[in-house]
């Protein structure tokens, strides 16, 4: 479980993309849930703990190479799903990250604009 003090500082996006994460002594495959600049979560099948370190290999469509994640902190767990802070990205991976967030963001306003812009036409004096 997440500690009492922990908050998030950044939007997490809904993605789904599959992940290779592991630590001593393991690696698992799991699938990537949401996605921000300092952080994730991950489902899988692979028991983690809390406060444990590990690697994280984000697997992007239409990329050739995973976004990997040097050192990243479990923060929390909650059954098959578990929350990772990036503590380590190399500079490409994180020009990546923010490239990937940045498509997001965009699609996001667009989405979040277009929903204002059909209750205007449907309210147009409220």
């Amino acid at each position: 479980m997440a500690p009492p003090h922990y908050s998030r500082t950044y939007h997490r996006f809904p993605l789904h993309f599959p992940v290779i994460f592991g630590g001593a002594p393991f690696v698992a495959e799991g699938i990537l849930t949401n996605l921000s600049l300092m952080g994730c979560s991950v489902m899988s099948d692979r028991e983690v703990l809390c406060g444990s370190d590990v690697r994280v290999s984000v697997l992007l469509p239409n990329h050739q190479q995973a976004l990997s994640v040097e050192l990243g902190k479990i923060k929390w767990v909650k059954g098959y799903e578990f929350g990772v802070e990036f503590i380590r990205l190399p500079l490409e991976a994180r020009r990546r990250l923010n490239s990937t967030l940045r498509v997001e963001l965009i699609q996001f306003l667009k989405t979040r604009s277009g929903k204002s812009e059909f209750q205007e036409l449907l309210h147009p004096n409220v």
